[in-house]
């Protein structure tokens, strides 16, 4: 699988690889799809792992975004999980 997914309370949550080739973009918007239509969910809400994502991620996230329009399950799109701050203990053991 290039993409991760989970499915819980009517939600499928997508996790969209930063890095995609471009070779890959049909098979993940493919794959993005097939887990719409077997899960039929409510919404579906994709992660950008990288605040920076490829050409190729992007083309998936318009392809996913079209294809939710078009069936009409709302699309939710959230970025990387924010890293966690810096404790001034942890500078101090590290230095």
């Amino acid at each position: 699988m290039l993409i991760g997914h989970a499915f819980e309370e009517g939600v499928l949550h997508l996790s969209l690889p930063g890095d995609l080739a471009l070779t890959s973009r049909s098979a993940a918007d493919l794959e993005a799809q097939h887990l719409a239509h077997a899960h039929r969910p409510r919404l579906v809400r994709v992660q950008l792992s990288t605040a920076d994502p490829s050409p190729a991620s992007l083309s998936v996230l318009s392809r996913v975004r079209r294809f939710c329009e078009n069936v009409r399950i709302p699309l939710t799109v959230v970025g990387p999980a924010p890293a966690p701050p810096d404790r001034p203990a942890a500078r101090a053991l590290a230095g």
